[in-house]
């Protein structure tokens, strides 16, 4: 198929992945007259395509090239070679999320001012007031249709929700609903209202649920002035002699190695490509890699402090019937150093099918216990556990040269170990969420460790000072111009809310910026 924008031409901006940031940046600036050239790693699937199979649709849709792990974490033993279940996919994981859309808090945007220093944390304010995200906070909330949010109601509770509910208000919770999410409770915007059907993290069958694969990447496309090219594996980043990116090299499906020239090169490929992308593309002139001056490039890895609670009752609750994280508890999202940890967490309602309940139940572990509880798994509720874990400059992504992707270039090697506070809260947030379910009868409660992540976070983060990170304020690395992040990995610190409507807001906020540098001649 003949490219749109000619791969010589230099005008164009340049957008490296097409999930919440990419996508979602590709689309603004194209919906601004700005010409735009997207590449994807993965294919293109659509409602239709989608499977409610787990292990199918995990094949279709996750990111299975090579990476490795290391570090105390549970993953680096269980799932070596998977630290996240990430999608490789126009859309990128907006096709697997939950839909949960959740705001900062304000003391969130400020974690070292509002936490003081902790030791063995690289704590760091954003170099974003609050104040600033409002506005961009509605446009995000309005594009992806958050139920509760504007005049758009919540969605129905299904029985896990109720169980959930039921045992939150017996503690005495009182911030439970069934939460703000980017799944519609009605029609809107050319999208059905949820069916459901269950099983989100599948793909919405019905597109009820919001995804940049079929909103925002064919809106863009319908401008004329964004071209995706899918299939399309970036290998490195290239320069001229004044230290200005100029282009992008990237494989196509058959192996073949193009170079598309750029007048602006945005990078939002997730927390561990991105940064992965930036060391491959290491030069004579940057030899750390691009735009790590600061050494930062990779380092503070954060996934959000998780684990669930399951719990078996007398009766059935058919917990994957419905949508399968509506529903919050947010009592415990608050700062308050007095349980022993600073930040907070959420607790959300989640199903997992027999499969994947098997394979991360208790990982590893068979016998009477195990099979028993999959035995009760129609009586069965699940909530997840996400809360703030600790930026550490020690977790971090880099090369591993000993291990190369079917292109022939080092893969990512994924480091973690939790910090002291991210324990001490996960052991606070199992307690309180055995206690929902034991004040609702339950007969049995099945704490359960982390999965591989999927909040993947920092790693090319924002700072004020270009000692302590990647980006300034609007993700333009520190040290190239015309070179910007776009994705979660600019995140300071990570907030016990799940990302993507962040994410959504900085890149509606970072289109504005980079269209209006355009115009002004700046960039």
């Amino acid at each position: 198929m003949a490219e749109k924008f000619e791969m010589n031409d230099g005008s164009v901006v340049v957008v490296i992945g097409t999930g919440a940031g990419g996508g979602v940046l590709s689309n603004e600036l194209a919906q601004k007259g700005v010409k735009v050239v997207a590449l994807e790693a993965g294919g293109r699937y659509l409602p239709e395509d989608y499977v409610n199979d787990e292990w199918d649709s995990f094949g279709q849709l996750a990111w299975v090239d090579a990476r490795t792990t290391s570090g105390d974490w549970r993953v680096a033993k269980d799932f070596s070679g998977l630290p996240a279940w990430i999608v490789k996919a126009v859309g990128g994981t907006t096709t697997h999320w939950a839909g949960a859309s959740l705001r900062f808090q304000d003391h969130e945007w400020k974690a070292l001012s509002a936490y003081g220093a902790v030791e063995g944390a690289n704590l760091l304010d954003w170099p974003i007031d609050p104040r600033e995200m409002d506005d961009y906070y509605t446009k995000a909330e309005n594009k992806l249709g958050v139920t509760r949010t504007g005049d758009r109601a919540g969605l129905p509770g299904n029985n896990n929700y109720l169980v959930f509910e039921k045992g939150a208000k017996a503690l005495g919770y009182k911030e439970v609903h069934t939460g703000r999410m980017a799944i519609n409770s009605a029609d809107y915007d050319d999208r059905l209202a949820c069916q459901q059907t269950g099983f989100c993290f599948q793909g919405c069958k019905w597109g009820a649920k919001w995804s940049a694969a079929y909103t925002d990447i064919p809106r863009g496309e319908a401008t004329g002035n964004l071209e995706v090219r899918e299939n399309a594996h970036v290998a490195r980043i290239v320069h001229d002699d004044s230290g200005t990116v100029t282009g992008v090299e990237y494989f196509d499906k058959e192996g073949n190695l193009h170079l598309q020239k750029a007048r602006v090169v945005c990078v939002a490929g997730n927390s561990f490509e991105s940064p992965r992308l930036l060391l491959n593309s290491a030069s004579s002139m940057f030899p750390d890699g691009l735009a790590n001056s600061s050494g930062m490039v990779g380092k503070n890895y954060m996934r959000h402090m998780t684990g669930s609670v399951y719990a078996v009752f007398d009766k059935p609750v058919r917990m994957w019937r419905g949508t399968t994280m509506a529903g919050i508890i947010s009592d415990e999202s608050r700062h308050d150093p007095s349980r022993g940890f600073v930040g907070g967490y959420e607790m959300e309602t989640l199903s997992l099918g027999l499969p994947f309940m098997a394979a991360f139940l208790n990982p590893g572990a068979w016998g009477r216990g195990f099979t028993t509880a999959l035995d009760a798994y129609e009586n069965m509720a699940g909530m997840w556990l996400v809360g703030e874990d600790m930026p550490q400059e020690s977790n971090r992504v880099t090369l591993n040269t000993d291990v190369k992707d079917q292109w022939g270039l080092p893969v990512a090697n994924v480091h973690f170990d939790d910090h002291p506070n991210d324990i001490a809260m996960r052991e606070h947030a199992y307690r309180q969420g055995q206690a929902v379910y034991e004040a609702v009868g339950a007969t049995r409660t099945f704490p359960t460790p982390p999965y591989p992540s999927t909040h993947n976070l920092g790693t090319n983060r924002m700072s004020a000072d270009p000692k302590n990170g990647v980006v300034n304020k609007w993700g333009r690395t520190h040290d190239i111009g015309n070179l910007y992040i776009s994705d979660g990995s600019q995140f300071t610190t990570g907030a016990a809310e799940n990302p993507t409507l962040t994410i959504v807001a900085l890149a509606i906020r970072q289109a504005d910026h980079i269209a209006s540098e355009m115009s002004k001649g700046d960039l």
